[in-house]
């Protein structure tokens, strides 16, 4: 009997073997390379560059920055609902199963890691003509993306370090962790790598990253497009958040604050970032520089919030606003539909009412196009490049670091600290502060957090990295999940599972 090969690595080899680099991303004008083959093809500068760039691409897509991580992800946690404008989102809002992360964004991950580990193993070998800040800048940057591919799959397929349901003894694991590419077919038949640890992925995770900060303080470049030592330090913090290493959080925030990446913003500045191009309070963003790297009109993230083309006008035909505010976020910020001109048919005469809270203003009435009535919309991406649907990505943005520094605070027993940090943010976004301690401090951060990046993809794991439930009663009486029911992980795409005999499929698929 034919011995059936990985799926996982055949189809990283596949690609591999017949290359085409995105070299159109992040204002590089190399070349595009048409294949990466076993005698040396990276071993130039030119040639790395573009390799590099590839796998910066690769955050753009569908299953990724480009519209999961944080659309998808905030459909799974409590943050809003569906329309059913266009039918999507649905099944991952109300929790069906298998309706989560999908196949393509474990295979995209795994190509982008097949990638980096390709290009570090090329490093270790020589580059022809690389002078010595190259070398260190471009171990840099993948080590800060290889971090970031693996971060991302292991808080989606696995549990948190600080709430593991454990079903007698064994958990589920972490996932495989290959360190080394895969060029050739037999590397590929041969490699059936199993799921590490969970503790073992953040391990890895925590040396590529200090690696990072280390050889990006040596050498980087400029834009927060490109891995910089500033926001290696930031994803260093949230992934202690994550694996409950609460010294590690604090001193890698403090060390992103004091860095010269990014710029903590208040007040109705804040508000303005988000119409800036490049988003100022980014240390690292996935950039979507050329219409043609846009996700368009049906998935990406200006589309999946919003109906509205753009907003000089509410009555041009836009997204689909698939996924909006419910009555909890709504609240919130004070949000209510308000009449504001004569003819209530245009909807330009339509806005919101708002309270206090600046974040308020990053909210809006959409229109009535898709025939789903007019609905109250998140404006956070709408046409920041310049064309319809160009959504540049802020993954890190320096106020978390503020919130990060807090919530470890606490966990440290540093009450008094927490709260104060706490309060200096609330000003930044125009709140009064706050005199609450023990648990009730906590949540007050935990709010902060689900406030701060409503449709930023991330309360889904801060309520999976405290264990807790998805009460999405909202959208009807059986709309609930337990923290112990097995739809708080997805699915590890069958083909995988099917493929290698040592890979185990999470419980319940």
């Amino acid at each position: 009997m034919m011995r059936k090969m990985n799926s996982l690595y055949k189809y990283a080899v596949a690609f591999v073997l017949g290359l085409s680099v995105l070299a159109t991303s992040c204002n590089l004008d190399v070349d595009p390379r048409q294949s990466i083959d076993a005698d040396g093809a990276l071993n130039t500068p030119d040639a790395l560059e573009a390799s590099i760039n590839s796998v910066y691409g690769r955050l753009r897509a569908e299953s990724t920055y480009g519209r999961d991580l944080f659309a998808m992800a905030d459909a799974l946690a409590d943050v809003g609902r569906t329309t059913n404008n266009s039918g999507r989102l649905i099944g991952e809002n109300n929790n069906n199963p298998n309706a989560h992360f999908t196949a393509a964004f474990w295979q995209n991950s795994y190509f982008a890691i097949n990638e980096a580990n390709l290009i570090l193993d090329q490093l270790t070998r020589g580059v022809d003509g690389a002078t010595a800040g190259q070398l260190a800048r471009w171990e840099g940057e993948v080590k800060f993306l290889r971090a970031l591919y693996y971060f991302n799959l292991v808080k989606v397929y696995a549990y948190m370090p600080t709430a593991i349901y454990t079903p007698g003894v064994t958990d589920e694991g972490g996932v495989p962790m290959p360190l080394e590419g895969s060029i050739t077919s037999d590397i590929a038949f041969t490699r059936n790598s199993p799921r590490v640890s969970i503790q073992e992925n953040y391990t890895q995770i925590y040396s590529d990253l200090e690696d990072a900060i280390r050889l990006l303080t040596v050498s980087q470049r400029a834009g927060s497009q490109f891995a910089n030592a500033g926001a290696a330090q930031g994803l260093l913090s949230r992934v202690a958040l994550y694996r409950g290493d609460w010294a590690t959080a604090r001193d890698a925030a403090t060390a992103a604050l004091a860095s010269g990446s990014g710029t903590v913003l208040g007040g109705m500045d804040y508000v303005d970032g988000w119409r800036a191009a490049v988003h100022p309070e980014s240390m690292f963003e996935v950039r979507v520089q050329l219409a043609a790297e846009a996700l368009g009109v049906n998935v990406s993230l200006q589309s999946s919030y919003t109906a509205l083309l753009n907003l000089d006008n509410k009555n041009a035909q836009g997204g689909w606003g698939d996924f909006i505010a419910n009555s909890t976020v709504l609240n919130f910020f004070g949000l209510s539909q308000i009449q504001i001109g004569d003819d209530p048919a245009n909807n330009n005469n339509w806005d919101v009412t708002r309270n206090e809270d600046v974040r308020s203003f990053l909210f809006t009435t959409g229109n009535t196009v898709r025939n789903a009535g007019r609905q109250i919309e998140s404006i956070k991406f709408i046409s920041k490049s310049g064309f319809a649907f160009g959504d540049n990505i802020p993954v890190i943005r320096k106020s978390e670091m503020h919130l990060n520094r807090a919530e470890a605070n606490y966990q440290l027993g540093n009450e008094g600290d927490a709260l104060e940090e706490l309060n200096a943010f609330k000003a930044l976004r125009g709140l009064d502060p706050v005199t609450v301690s023990g648990a009730d401090l906590l949540e007050e951060i935990l709010l902060e957090r689900f406030k701060e990046f409503a449709f930023e993809g991330q309360r889904f794991f801060d309520l999976k990295r405290y264990g807790r439930d998805l009460d999405k009663t909202y959208l009807g009486p059986t709309n609930f999940v337990a923290f112990d029911d097995f739809r708080i992980l997805p699915p590890i795409p069958q083909r995988e599972v099917d493929g290698n005999v040592n890979l185990n499929q999470n419980r319940g698929y």
